[in-house]
């Protein structure tokens, strides 16, 4: 199960604003299957087509905490 926190949420409107535009379902893409995983401490970073996915998986849940565009 997956789960946008608030500032995930907010954080499509935050982008917008500076012309990059994802949908939540490229986002949910990003953590179901992604090219890579990173893991440092106790957040989970995805990255798949040029969009890092910041989140923590507790009790089968993933709270996704942030996103944003990368170029690597």
């Amino acid at each position: 199960m997956l789960k946008f926190t608030k500032h995930a949420e907010d954080k499509f409107d935050i982008l917008n604003k500076y012309k990059v535009y994802f949908t939540r379902e490229q986002i949910e893409d990003v953590v179901n299957s992604p090219d890579s995983l990173e893991i440092k401490e106790k957040f989970i970073f995805a990255r798949k087509e040029g969009i890092v996915v910041v989140y923590q998986e507790k009790d089968g849940v993933k709270n996704i905490l942030t996103f944003y565009p990368t170029s690597i």
